[in-house]
């Protein structure tokens, strides 16, 4: 990708981000003057980028933006009532085509017809009601362009400025003046610029050294009674212009901080050496042993080394764990517009919030959250939400309402999706997982409610009669359990028939580390992630019973099915007395797997299984101990389901 584009595609994307910010508060807030100026910068910004690449629909959408909101920054009143949604709608379109040069280079060839239709309606509002007496009137259209031109600096501005613009007549160097020297006494220039003023410069075979060609135009934080004196001589050849200092402190919303975009790849390589480095400083306890044999003062200095290594190399992983923490919203900001298009697609009106995408979480983690979160949100529209006449019915809004709750809870992040729609009824779950041969009438007859609605999770189950744009396939739920796997997170569902249903994803905030639990199976040694485990427990023998064809015992006042590891693995079984238990779930249910042994608790590096291992089922990776040896990384999840 051309490295131009790939720079648009990121900063065109947080400048879309800024301004669905700033249209939040105002469709609550018309005449938040913080707001209006927020969404200024951020459309005024992203009209200068569109405007390297062909897109010039983009460009005419943003410009009758850019208008409106620079009324209404004006404009006590602030913005007219109907204008946010406009603004919205319009903001969505602009998203969409950066979507469309993402895929395809170039936006859509309909972009004109769509820009003429949202120029219908924001171009009119942007319009002054005839007969008014603006403050944009007022102001000459050089200073205009100026103060759209440093709007950043205006932002900054902690006073009033005054803009100028000198044009020295042709013959100013034959009078003797210099414009450069009468410019260098004007005080506290904030910006200045130095511009043709025939519109060009002319060309090098037809320059003429003798005539002045330049107008100079800049601001100055000086009083205009100042800059009055300083052009006295030449008043005919400069205009003057007060620009308003803002009643809201505008400084507060611009950015100080400098930013610096690295590529993830890198980052993760760097991840990956501090993983490395661990191990090696790890190797330090073996040969303090061993020096201990022969030098005791030389193995209390060799672990008085290891001791200071290990203290730097815990800062630099929580270093590197800080870069690679990121807020939420930037992964989540196309999510309300994809609720908007769905929405308005199924006829269903639904209200959409969402609360806490401030929480920072790794990248890994953002980066895999739209997906589930996209497919959860259409099951939500289309199954749960119900028409508005099926709503009135029951004696709900018209509007249907859809949350997206996200909240830390100790080293995880959990994400709730609620909507207050019609429930999932389990009967009509066990029925459709019957008709569609993904169980058997009696299995099914077996299962509870809650596993029952965890069917919904099965390759190719689905409620719906037809295939439609939005669902019917068969493939969405069983994508987000997927991608929820592939975060290590695990997915939750409270349903209540005719109030509505919550899916709750639990997710490690931090993927750069896995906590592990080291299990003994006989002679060898096995790495289990601690996110899949529910509980360890010891029971003595006697309590493992004969159920059907396998083992079971009594848990917590519930039966639970007891199976081998080792015999899952393809050994022999274990037969330590106590039985240790290792506590999973599948398919909602709890599960034990017996073990011969519990050993450490370790934070590690887990690596994708590789080579040979890249085939091998309920492999989740390997990880490195501190002697240098490898582990495998099970992956209870698969090996019970």
């Amino acid at each position: 990708m051309d490295e131009l584009l790939e720079q648009f595609l990121i900063e065109g994307r947080d400048l879309v981000l800024q301004g669905q910010a700033e249209f939040a508060v105002l469709l609550d807030e018309p005449a938040n003057a913080r707001a209006i100026d927020g969404a200024f910068r951020a459309i005024h910004t992203l009209k200068g980028s569109v405007g390297i690449f062909d897109m010039r629909a983009a460009e005419r959408v943003l410009h009758a933006a850019e208008t409106l909101l620079d009324r209404a920054r004006k404009d006590p009143a602030g913005l007219p009532a109907d204008a946010v949604p406009r603004l919205v709608e319009s903001l969505d379109q602009i998203d969409r085509w950066i979507d469309e040069l993402e895929r395809d280079g170039a936006i859509g060839a309909g972009a004109d017809a769509i820009a003429d239709r949202l120029l219908g309606d924001v171009a009119v509002l942007a319009e002054a009601p005839a007969g008014e007496a603006t403050a944009a009137e007022a102001v000459p259209q050089w200073a205009a362009d100026l103060v759209a031109h440093e709007i950043d600096t205006l932002a900054g501005a902690d006073a009033p400025l005054v803009a100028f613009r000198y044009t020295p007549d042709t013959d100013a160097f034959f009078r003797g003046d210099d414009p450069i020297t009468l410019i260098s006494q004007v005080p506290a220039i904030a910006a200045l610029a130095v511009l043709p003023s025939g519109g060009a410069w002319p060309d090098s075979a037809m320059f003429d050294p003798f005539a002045c060609t330049m107008v100079i135009e800049g601001l100055s934080g000086a009083p205009i009674d100042d800059l009055r004196a300083i052009f006295r001589l030449v008043p005919d050849q400069v205009s003057l212009h007060a620009i308003e200092a803002r009643s809201v402190g505008v400084a507060d919303s611009v950015s100080t901080s400098t930013i610096l975009r690295v590529d993830a790849a890198r980052v993760d390589a760097l991840a990956d050496e501090v993983g490395e480095l661990s191990v090696a400083a790890n190797a330090f306890s073996a040969i303090a042993e061993r020096a201990a044999r022969i030098d005791p003062a030389l193995a209390l200095a060799i672990r008085a080394a290891q001791a200071d290594l290990d203290r730097s190399i815990g800062a630099v992983h929580r270093s590197v764990t800080a870069v690679r923490l990121v807020p939420l919203g930037p992964a989540l900001a196309r999510l309300p517009r994809q609720v908007r298009e769905i929405a308005a697609g199924l006829g269903k009106p639904v209200e959409f919030t969402v609360s806490g995408d401030q929480i920072e979480v790794d990248k890994q983690i953002a980066d895999g959250l739209f997906e589930p979160l996209l497919h959860l949100v259409r099951n939500a529209i289309d199954h749960g939400i119900e028409p508005a006449e099926a709503r009135a019915a029951a004696g709900k809004a018209a509007t249907g309402q859809l949350s997206l709750r996200i909240a830390r809870d100790g080293e995880d992040v959990v994400v709730t999706l609620a909507d207050d729609g019609a429930g999932i009824d389990p009967a009509r779950i066990r029925d459709v997982a019957i008709q569609r041969r993904l169980i058997d009438a009696e299995a099914a007859a077996r299962l509870t409610d809650a596993a029952t609605t965890a069917l919904i999770f099965a390759p190719g189950f689905s409620t719906a009669a037809t295939v439609s744009g939005v669902s019917g396939r068969g493939v969405g739920m069983d994508a987000v359990q997927a991608a929820v796997d592939r975060m290590r997170g695990r997915i939750e569902i409270d349903s209540r028939i005719g109030e509505g249903t919550r899916f709750v994803l639990r997710l490690p905030a931090n993927a750069l580390t896995t906590r592990l639990l080291l299990v003994e199976i006989g002679q060898d040694r096995y790495a289990v992630p601690f996110d899949q485990i529910v509980e360890t427990a010891r029971v003595s023998q006697d309590r493992l019973v004969p159920l059907g064809t396998g083992t079971a015992c009594v848990l917590r006042n519930r039966t639970v099915p007891v199976l081998s590891l080792a015999e899952l693995l393809g050994g022999a079984e274990a037969r330590s007395d106590p039985a240790r238990l290792l506590i999973t779930h599948a398919s909602g249910e709890p599960v034990a797997l017996r073990v011969d042994g519990f050993s450490d608790r370790i934070d590690a590096m887990v690596r994708p299984p590789t080579g040979l291992l890249a085939g091998v089922p309920s492999v989740a990776g390997t990880t490195l101990t501190g002697d240098g040896g490898v582990l495998i990384v099970l992956d209870l999840l698969e090996l019970v389901g």
